[in-house]
């Protein structure tokens, strides 16, 4: 099958209102070429002997967001009309750097919405800033917010549950919908790439069908990896998911020790789309591994919320251990690791991917687990050109779009067509918010 079939088969599995025909169009229109540059959409590059690198960056905004972001304004155009939904949808986004500019692209002029990202200030690398900050489309909208992610995250679900503000959106003809994490819409499109992928290896002769393979994910908020989870229980063979972290390791000790404690620094790294404390899609995962026990979950959200953290039940802490592995990666070692790579195998990282690579190898040592495992490469590496350039050792670095082409005459590699366009693409948004004030820069938005 080609991948556009493939997002059909599994996505047809859980979408039963939506017919076969209603989803092969809108694969064919996520996915298509003019969407994304790569003929497999999503290849898979072989490292070395036991080590593949799923790519998942080829698509309009050079991050792995675009898989599901592409899809996602389909399905809600879709759903505004099989549920004869008289308003508009208002999306709303709190954005660590990549799902922001997915977001902005893939609902840029999409009938009956309009959308609002709101990234942390001084918290995002300066291309994907720059790719927000210049975003066309006449619907929408972008702003800074002081503070983390966190904080804008957490603006974001204080204006969800906010009824007055609720109410507000209805009298003029709008209700809220999420093209965060927290929207099935977009966990769902995720789970198709690790069928995919397998599928490739198996096509490829490099495992026979059976054959285990680990998974390793740079994680910030956990909706990558969770995906991975769901297409291991669906059957997918897939062995040990591996949870790579940066120096926000919460997730890491989570699943090492079972505790999930919020309390600790937060830490601004050059892997900016996991510098993430809350990760929301954890508590779809412990609902699975309840037995979908709604009190029991309910229990450790209402811990997080009032004292900061909480600790899973011995069978909770058992499921997690037959199926996730976890390490961490500073900013020194994720540098070494993009100029190791290049090096010995010619192939070259973005921070985060660095951090998966590190951590399968820190992994492979401690574990003697040689099984061959894909790792999700979730960004293009000049989307994080000043960071790229300083691990392979040049300290002398361009400014603005320059630095795209300083980086591809270093290494040869191609400057993907959506970053070099940037450079003639004027800065259509400039607006700043305290994450007390988000809801009065949603009502200005709306008009």
């Amino acid at each position: 099958m080609s991948y556009q079939q493939r997002a059909v088969y599994v996505m047809n599995l859980f979408l039963e209102e939506y017919s076969v025909k209603e989803l092969t169009g809108y694969a064919a229109q996520a996915y298509g070429p003019e969407k994304f540059r790569a003929e497999q959409v999503v290849p898979v590059r072989k490292v070395d002997g036991n080590t593949y690198a799923l790519e998942l960056w080829h698509g309009p905004t050079c991050a792995f967001k675009d898989l599901a972001l592409q899809m996602l304004p389909h399905l809600l155009s879709g759903a505004l009309d099989k549920t004869e939904e008289t308003r508009d949808a208002c999306i709303l986004v709190a954005t660590s750097g990549d799902t922001g500019k997915g977001a902005l692209e893939g609902f840029r002029d999409v009938p009956r919405t309009r959308i609002l990202v709101f990234y942390p200030k001084d918290g995002v690398a300066a291309m994907q800033e720059l790719q927000m900050r210049t975003q066309e489309g006449a619907n929408v909208g972008v702003c800074a917010v002081e503070g983390n992610f966190d904080d804008a995250q957490t603006g974001v679900k204080r204006m969800f549950s906010d009824p007055g503000l609720a109410a507000k959106l209805g009298e003029r003809g709008y209700f809220f919908s999420s093209a965060n994490s927290i929207n099935w819409g977009r966990v769902l499109p995720q789970i198709v790439y690790y069928v995919s992928a397998y599928c490739d290896l198996v096509k490829a002769g490099e495992i026979v069908n059976g054959d285990p393979v680990n998974v390793c994910v740079p994680t910030g908020n956990f909706g990558n990896i969770l995906a991975a989870y769901y297409a291991k229980q669906m059957g997918v063979p897939l062995g040990r998911l591996i949870c790579a972290s940066n120096r926000n390791d919460v997730l890491t000790d989570f699943l090492t020790t079972g505790t999930y404690d919020r309390d600790r620094p937060f830490h601004t790294t050059i892997s900016p789309s996991m510098d993430i404390l809350i990760s929301s899609n954890l508590e779809r995962l412990l609902f699975s591994l309840t037995g979908s026990d709604d009190a029991q979950v309910a229990g450790y959200m209402a811990q997080l919320r009032e004292t900061g953290r909480y600790t899973v039940s011995e069978a909770v802490k058992s499921r997690i251990d037959r199926n996730f592995a976890a390490g961490s990666c500073d900013d020194g070692r994720t540098l070494e690791e993009i100029g190791r790579v290049w090096r010995e195998k010619g192939y070259l990282l973005d921070p985060h991917t660095a951090v998966a690579f590190r951590v399968l190898e820190d992994y492979r040592t401690a574990t003697g687990d040689e099984t061959p495992a894909l790792v999700a490469s979730t960004a293009s590496p000049f989307k994080f050109c000043d960071s790229v350039l300083t691990a392979l050792g040049v300290t002398e670095q361009a400014s603005g779009t320059d630095i795209l082409d300083q980086l591809a005459q270093v290494t040869g590699e191609p400057v993907p067509p959506p970053l070099a366009a940037l450079k003639d693409k004027p800065i259509r948004f400039s607006q700043t918010s305290d994450r007390d004030h988000l809801a009065d820069r949603v009502l200005e938005f709306l008009g």
